[in-house]
């Protein structure tokens, strides 16, 4: 069937338009790494939102010049580090978790009940190598070749879910066009009881779908071959969220190579729906602020 797309909830998280009244603006990291291409386009999703958005190198940790601590929150973009060749996200989490005190600094940064992150792409993989030292994260698959083989780089249709995602929010039942590219984005478990624990938690924050809403569970609707159509995962706390996807390349309806028309939802304004995933950070970071997360 073809692509559809069914929303009802706000662009705007319930309490926003106050948090933006008042200017306050919180630090996100855009953490890059060599390789990696898709810090340019996170840092306009996240400034939309309501982020000061700074640009963030490995390199810069490393020598430390910045510290991913001085900020509140960070996203792991999405490229291809190192080529891919030490394996999808892998040589990225290797250069913290081989490094004591950056994997002191993330361990840190994970635990802090007030900070998130964000993983896409090849984020999302080398976030998925980090699970060790991600309160919740324990269960978390890794991502393997497509079984398609080649690099997908298309829309698809995604299913939000109800999981505790920070990022996701209010967005449940909602299906919505996304953009794709990524050639190792198969979640893959060890075995049968993580998967069960893993699904058995709530953790699966979207899934691959048909037109008609049905899981994906064969190519092309499903451009991986993911198990049941997960491409979002998180952790019990919704604090952290990794994604295959990339919402900050559709965050303007203009982005989108297709969307729905007027007799069918559409049309849709500048901002496509994935803004909302951007402004819930921004609306989560107000409530700790005020003390009632």
């Amino acid at each position: 069937p073809p692509l559809s797309a069914e929303h009802a909830f706000a662009l705007a998280p319930p309490g926003l338009p106050t948090v933006f009244a008042r200017g306050q603006r919180p630090t996100i990291a855009i953490l890059r790494e060599q390789g990696v291409n898709g810090q340019i386009e996170m840092a306009a999703a996240f400034d939309r939102a309501g982020f000061d958005a700074y640009d963030v190198h490995m390199s810069d940790l490393v020598s430390g010049r910045r510290s991913i601590l001085d900020f509140q929150g960070l996203v792991a973009c999405g490229g291809f580090s190192y080529g891919d060749v030490l394996g999808a996200g892998g040589g990225w989490a290797k250069s913290i978790l081989h490094r004591e005190a950056l994997r002191a600094d993330f361990a840190r940064f994970f635990a802090d009940p007030g900070r998130f992150a964000l993983g896409v792409c090849n984020g999302c993989q080398m976030l998925s190598h980090l699970a060790p030292l991600i309160p919740g994260a324990e269960d978390w698959p890794r991502f393997l070749r497509n079984r398609s083989e080649p690099i997908e780089a298309r829309l698809s249709l995604v299913r939000i879910e109800r999981s505790p995602s920070i990022l996701f929010a209010g967005m449940e039942g909602a299906r919505l066009p996304i953009a794709v590219a990524h050639g190792e984005g198969r979640a893959h478990f060890a075995d049968p009881a993580q998967r069960a624990r893993f699904e058995a938690a709530g953790l699966v924050a979207a899934r691959f779908v048909d037109g008609r809403g049905e899981i994906a569970t064969r190519y092309p609707a499903n451009p991986n071959g993911s198990p049941e159509g997960m491409t979002a995962l998180t952790i019990p706390d919704g604090r952290v969220t990794i994604l295959m996807p990339h919402p900050e390349r559709v965050v303007r309806t203009a982005q989108l190579s297709w969307h729905p028309p007027a007799s069918e939802g559409g049309p849709w304004g500048e901002e496509s729906p994935w803004i909302r995933f951007f402004r819930n950070a921004r609306a989560w970071l107000a409530r700790q602020e005020r003390g009632d997360a």
